[in-house]
């Protein structure tokens, strides 16, 4: 079957009010951990995964970080418009140039209360940081299909859009949270090794990781890379239509340096867990770029990106893992890249072939998502076996909740 012809209602279950985590455990790898492995469960304590792993194996991590992508804007009437910034147009280049822009950019946002913004009016927010006082206008430039394209601009025009971002927003909590944000969202909804800002939800996955199980993984000779996915809304979005081939993949940001493309290669035949969907979306997507570069090794670089159905419609014969990372390496090498940055909307879900990894780690996730159709296909029909158990046993779900260490059959 053609995962268009997926039906959504047949990935959903029951998630009870109560075992949605508001808030994350005192300490980060103190979460629960199912594994699941060959057909079996076992509980385990995240601090403890490294057990779980074999040796000389290599973790994948997506180092994105959150930025506080939430505006909030008061008018003269005490009227209160959120603007919630999800991604620059493509007159940027990368998510890198957009959030160094200095004085003004455009933004595709969400807003909340925009019956109450009229368009022309401008909205302002003034703040003071570092002694200096910043100020920040917010103009309306139109409407997008289910988005609006804003411009913000500020004083000191000296400032990036991260730095202003920094001092006016608030970190974006799911919805599903439902509570206000506190001071301690701002470290505990990031990963420890964030470094690249652009992400409006935390790649969640990674939150349980800690120095001191890092220590652990270091003696047991298990190795780390780092790949870039700015994760965006639409990841999170629950399923709404019938089918899969009437729901729309976000298109995100992907970076990733090519030392990291060829660690994974010497990798291919040992073992490799990437950490979060995010993760493994990120490592699939440089599969299907090499995919490409075997069959059109001249393809312009603005055209080498991953569509949603990609894995499902591209002809020609099979290409192993190890030839199309490869010539993804000499098609960046012969252009003198040192990173490929561009753009994926790959959709897995079951029917597709996975290429590079062997195991996952993730959190659970929310009824008719993708992230559950992933999660499906990795594991097969046992998925309502590992969510029927961790339900029945009173696992934390979503983004603070606990997570599991899922081994593909």
């Amino acid at each position: 079957m053609h995962p268009k012809d997926l039906s959504v209602h047949d990935f959903t279950y029951e998630l009870p009010e109560q075992q949605i985590a508001r808030y994350p455990l005192p300490e980060r790898d103190s979460s629960r951990l199912l594994i699941y492995k060959e057909g079996a469960l076992q509980e385990a304590i995240y601090r403890d995964i490294y057990q779980h792993l074999p040796p000389d194996s290599l973790l994948i991590f997506n180092n994105t970080k959150v930025v506080a992508a939430r505006l909030l804007f008061q008018k003269p009437t005490g009227a209160v418009v959120e603007i919630f910034c999800l991604e620059p147009p493509p007159q940027y280049a990368d998510m890198t140039t957009a959030m160094t822009q200095k004085g003004r950019v455009t933004w595709i946002c969400l807003i909340g209360g925009a019956s109450k913004w009229k368009p022309g009016q401008i909205l302002e927010k003034k703040m003071s940081w570092n002694g200096q006082e910043i100020v920040l206008q917010a103009r309306y430039l139109g409407k997008e299909k289910d988005s609006f394209a804003i411009e913000l601009s500020w004083e000191p025009a000296s400032l990036t859009f991260a730095e202003v971002l920094h001092v006016a927003g608030n970190i974006p909590l799911p919805p599903y949270i439902k509570r206000e944000v506190e001071q301690a969202d701002s470290d505990r909804y990031q990963t420890i090794y964030a470094n690249t800002e652009g992400s409006v939800a935390a790649p969640t996955a990674g939150l349980h990781f800690t120095d001191t199980l890092f220590e652990q993984l270091d003696r047991k000779q298990i190795q780390r890379e780092y790949v870039t996915l700015h994760v965006g809304a639409g990841t999170f979005k629950p399923v709404k239509s019938e089918t899969m081939g009437e729901h729309p993949m976000h298109a995100e940001f992907i970076d990733v340096n090519t030392g990291t493309i060829a660690r994974i290669l010497q990798y291919l035949d040992k073992h490799i867990t990437v950490v979060g969907t995010t993760s493994l979306r990120t490592i699939e997507s440089l599969y299907w770029l090499g995919v490409k570069t075997v069959h059109e090794p001249n393809l312009p670089l603005e055209d080498l990106v991953v569509h949603q159905w990609d894995p499902y419609e591209l002809n020609g014969m099979p290409v192993t893992a190890k030839a199309a990372l490869e010539s993804l390496l000499q098609y960046m090498h012969a252009r003198k890249m040192d990173r490929i940055i561009t753009k994926t909307s790959l959709l897995i879900a079951p029917g597709y072939t996975f290429q590079i990894p062997r195991a996952l780690v993730t959190n659970f996730h929310q009824p008719q998502s993708t992230l559950l159709l992933l999660v499906a296909a990795f594991v097969g029909n046992d998925w309502r076996k590992i969510y029927t158990y961790a339900l029945e046993n009173e696992f934390r779900f979503l983004s603070y909740g606990d997570g599991c260490l899922l081994f593909r059959q």
